[in-house]
């Protein structure tokens, strides 16, 4: 065979170069926690277990109580009947309670609206530059939460009284012909009685709101001002906004307050005159103590506890929504 007679035959193509093997990832084997881990663990469960016993006996077992007498007729002496969900039925069908229920809507614009109204006011009057007397503004302020109830419902009640500083002011400026026993007027009582709410509330959103306002960054404020923006658009384009946090935690306490208001309207009007100032828990009080229904009083500390907790999670709800 010559050479013109070789077939030549096609090289075959060249092997791709071997890569590194590729290896489904090695899960990390499962291992139990550790002596250290496990002594660390119930060491503080043991330091947690007195607090943890203390708060289920102090607060969980009276919630559950609470809900079990909810479902009797029980005078706390006699034996008591079962009545089912007649007592919650009843909530919303007694004259008495459903009045009491328009009053606490009434004392949430005075408990709640009006204080963050004042106290956003005050955040941005205080919080952005030096206002002289500031201090003394801010303490002046913050005084009815050092106070106890108490101090500020008497305090009050002889402000409103018919010879109280109120009155004797009215007098002075010529406008005698309206002083008035405020408290004791049918008309007057319940927003007399929010004015102190008000003023008890203001405080504490002040400096909620204040503190909020020192934390947003000055840049903020600086580049505003170079696109033209004027105070009222700083407001509410950067103070407002910022502080969501802040007055979702004061409405919270304030329209909470509301729905929970006894001692103020104990001391002051006894839900008086008549019954222009009841509330939920002065009904509950009267129930429980006064003219005995324990299974009514039940099911409106549940009812009260209840609608607190909703509140309480729908505002959180709504801030983390718009945070988000």
């Amino acid at each position: 065979m010559t050479s013109s007679q070789v077939v030549q035959r096609p090289e075959a193509p060249a092997a791709a170069p071997a890569g590194p093997a590729r290896t489904a990832p090695k899960r990390a084997p499962r291992r139990g926690l550790s002596p250290r881990v496990r002594r660390r663990h119930w060491l503080g469960l043991a330091f947690a277990a007195p607090g943890l016993l203390f708060y289920g006996f102090v607060v969980i077992v009276p919630i559950l109580q609470s809900v079990n007498y909810s479902f009797y007729r029980w005078d706390g002496v006699t034996t008591a009947t079962w009545v089912g969900l007649n007592n919650y039925i009843s909530f919303f069908t007694d004259p008495a309670l459903v009045e009491s229920l328009g009053h606490v809507l009434v004392l949430v614009v005075f408990f709640a609206i009006l204080p963050i109204a004042l106290g956003l006011l005050s955040a941005a009057l205080l919080g952005r530059g030096k206002l002289r007397g500031g201090g003394v503004y801010r303490w002046l302020l913050f005084l009815p939460q050092v106070l106890t109830s108490v101090v500020v419902a008497v305090i009050w009640k002889r402000i409103y009284g018919p010879d109280g500083p109120l009155n004797e002011a009215l007098r002075a400026v010529g406008l005698g012909d309206l002083a008035k026993n405020w408290l004791g007027d049918f008309n007057w009582a319940l927003p007399a009685l929010g004015v102190i709410g008000t003023w008890t509330a203001l405080g504490l959103c002040m400096v909620l709101f204040v503190a909020g306002v020192a934390a947003i960054p000055t840049e903020l404020y600086e580049a505003a001002r170079i696109d033209g923006a004027g105070p009222i658009r700083e407001f509410f384009s950067i103070t407002l906004p910022s502080l969501r946090g802040q007055v979702a935690v004061a409405l919270t306490l304030t329209v909470t307050g509301a729905l929970r208001a006894f001692d103020l309207v104990w001391i002051t009007t006894q839900g008086g005159p008549g019954t222009s100032t009841t509330t939920p828990a002065l009904i509950l009080y009267r129930k429980a103590f006064l003219n005995p229904d324990v299974g009514m009083a039940a099911a409106i500390g549940i009812v009260i506890a209840i609608v607190c907790l909703g509140v309480a999670l729908v505002i959180t709800r709504l801030s983390e929504e718009k945070d988000a």
